[in-house]
């Protein structure tokens, strides 16, 4: 049985930011400090999730939610709005976006709904465009601060609904060959001393853009791929590292050749992990 209330976490956070006796390290806090806590706290509610450990996952969220409630009375102590008005807008927009649920319209199947929820922040984002004075942009609302992988994810989606996109995923793959030669004549010129690395860079960032496009096409999600690859990567390297041990050997004592030859061993060993990219 709850011993709390949502009263008694903000009751906590406005102790907390007490100008006289509040904690000295949450009174110095500001929204740009504390933001990067929020994205962290996210990802670590997204990583008991994919461990499926619901203990865990209670306590991120509980961190999650601190965030909000940190953000909020920041913003209430400026005057901007409360954890009360942030509880407003998100019940108003849940209420618009489903007037199939709260209203007299309706909906075919799951599909459906997203297509109607598109709509509807399309026509919310067109409208603050036009409130800011600004052209409304099919890429409007696309936030900066996204991890880079999400945002091309985004972006690339936002293109393809008007048009902006190429017809089959094999001209994705075609894209991305002719990209990656690109960036090799640009490693050529840097290893020559002609080039720089501000062209390696850009080109090599062309490669990762399109390879969303793809993704996007497979109906992949890469950030959820690239984890995947990231989880096998280091199961296969400890078990290696845990060879390596057990014979009291260290891996930088060993050839390439030899590690490869361990890598091989390793991944037999953990065939039972999902199929998926081998070492990239």
């Amino acid at each position: 049985m709850s011993q709390h209330s949502i009263g008694d976490l903000l009751m906590i956070m406005r102790s907390l930011r007490d100008p006289n006796n509040g904690c000295p390290w949450d009174r110095e806090q500001d929204f740009a400090s504390i933001a990067p806590y929020t994205i962290e706290e996210s990802y670590e509610v997204a990583e008991a999730i994919a461990e499926g450990d619901m203990a865990a996952l209670k306590e991120e969220l509980g961190d999650l939610l601190f965030q909000v409630v940190f953000h909020a009375q920041m913003a209430s102590e400026k005057g901007h709005f409360g954890f009360a008005d942030v509880v407003d807008a998100i019940c108003f927009k849940m209420l618009r976006r489903h007037p199939h649920v709260f209203g007299d319209d309706s909906v075919e199947d799951a599909e459906a709904q997203t297509r109607a929820w598109e709509e509807h922040k399309r026509l919310e984002r067109e409208e603050k465009a036009r409130a800011r004075g600004e052209a409304p942009s099919a890429l409007d609302g696309v936030a900066h601060g996204y991890p880079a992988l999400m945002r091309a994810v985004k972006l690339s989606k936002r293109a393809a609904r008007v048009g902006f996109d190429w017809p089959e995923a094999a001209q994705v793959l075609d894209k991305i060959q002719e990209e990656t030669e690109e960036l090799a004549v640009e490693m050529a010129a840097l290893r020559d001393g002609a080039g720089n690395r501000e062209a390696v860079e850009a080109e090599l960032g062309d490669i990762l853009f399109a390879y969303t496009n793809l993704a996007r096409f497979l109906d992949v999600d890469p950030e959820r791929a690239l984890r995947g690859t990231n989880r096998r990567f280091e199961q296969r390297f400890r078990r290696i590292e845990a060879i390596l041990a057990a014979a009291g050997e260290k891996a930088e004592q060993k050839s390439l050749e030899e590690l490869e030859a361990l890598w091989q061993q390793a991944k037999q060993e953990l065939r039972d992990d999902p199929p998926a990219a081998d070492r990239q």
